[in-house]
């Protein structure tokens, strides 16, 4: 077996991609995993370490992002058997370059200290060409510089920058900030603050209000403060960070002379450091109507707590466009012996109406099916 995986890592250093199948050492984590009835889970693809943020280009070719793995790669299922078969490596020796976006040929991505993008992308996946620099005014630090990516409905990129600490007061206004910018890199502006690491955020298919997690600090004790799911409305807006957390908890370092009224509280709390990171609003046809334009969010799982919880695939549920309830879509990455066999990352909506979900630990992306009954 030993010999087996030799002969792959060297034909991947010789072929810009290559078919490969699923290893079983990665099937056996599917039957830790619990869907609901009528669901099925799968591979979609594997041998993507750290595979983190995922983005959805033309003929079905998925971009993901990673984190210190430096490497954007490519996925496609090029047969339509439901597996991706071909894997390619877009860039590597990046800076954590976590966030990728799609649009018009060209892939945006989203490394610490600036977006990049490299057109034309899905007619020369082989052969990728160099990048072109969109913007590089971002920080360079590394503590919550990681940043999401996506395109909103008016077609401006958005992503977010993390306070560069657990807890402090950043004395630059771009620290800890919701921001968008043209895709040609001007026009960039500062849409709010107070949001201490954001990686994750979609838009409402009825309203397109603008949703994103948020992760709350460290050192308050297990259950404290609730990470965060926050609605972006108005332009200078402030969601808390660093004097008040989860909209009623002042910060006992940093709240003096502030009230938690001052803030926009969370539309939703969270459990504290459950890691609420990637999230999307299903507007497919595939699954039954009870999950119409409802919220997934991947829980990555906490890293500090005394008993670990999180590593789950959670349902937002709303009603009249707000949140009232979390129930459990996806859970088994952590077993009753509080052992970590996995961590979810982002969700990407396909054309059918299933879901992938990217998986950092293992290096695999799963896809969600639904195959029971619509009643």
């Amino acid at each position: 077996m030993s010999i087996i995986k030799v002969i792959l890592s060297t034909l991947f250093l010789i072929s810009p991609y290559l078919v490969f199948a699923q290893p079983s050492s990665h099937q056996n984590i599917l039957k830790q995993l619990h869907v609901p009835q009528g669901f099925t889970l799968s591979i979609f693809a594997d041998n993507l370490p750290n595979a983190r943020s995922l983005a959805l280009g033309d003929n079905g070719v998925v971009f993901v992002g990673t984190g210190s793995e430096g490497v954007i790669y490519a996925v496609q299922d090029s047969n339509s058997d439901g597996v991706a078969d071909k894997r390619y490596v877009i860039a590597n020796h990046l800076y954590l370059p976590n966030g990728v976006a799609y649009k018009n040929d060209s892939l945006y991505v989203a490394e610490v200290n600036r977006i990049i993008r490299f057109d034309r992308i899905t007619q020369q996946l082989a052969n990728p060409p160099k990048p072109v620099v969109v913007y590089n005014q971002f920080p360079s630090e590394e503590h919550h510089g990681w940043k999401y990516l996506r395109f909103g409905p008016d077609n401006k990129l958005y992503t977010s920058v993390g306070a560069p600490c657990n807890i402090c007061e950043p004395e630059k206004p771009i620290y800890s900030s919701l921001v968008r910018l043209n895709a040609d890199g001007s026009g960039f502006e500062i849409l709010a603050r107070g949001i201490r690491s954001s990686v994750g955020f979609d838009w409402q298919p009825e309203t397109d209000a603008l949703f994103f997690t948020e992760n709350g600090r460290d050192y308050l004790g297990d259950d404290l403060p609730p990470d965060e799911l926050n609605r972006w409305t108005t332009i200078g807006e402030h969601f808390g960070f660093p004097y008040c957390h989860g909209g009623d908890i002042p910060d006992p370092e940093f709240a003096a002379g502030k009230k938690c009224s001052q803030f926009t509280a969370p539309a939703w709390k969270f459990k504290a450091h459950i890691a609420p990171l990637g999230l999307r609003f299903y507007r497919g046809k595939q699954f039954p109507v009870e999950y119409q334009n409802q919220l997934f969010v991947a829980e990555h799982g906490s890293w500090n707590r005394s008993e670990p919880h999180g590593y789950r695939v959670a349902l937002v549920k709303f009603n009249q466009g707000k949140p009232v309830a979390e129930q459990v879509f996806i859970d088994g990455w952590l077993n009753k012996d509080s052992n970590v066999l996995g961590r979810p990352v982002d969700i990407l909506e396909m054309p059918n109406g299933s879901l992938l979900i990217s998986d950092d630990k293992l290096g695999i992306i799963y896809k969600v099916e639904y195959n029971g009954n619509h009643g």
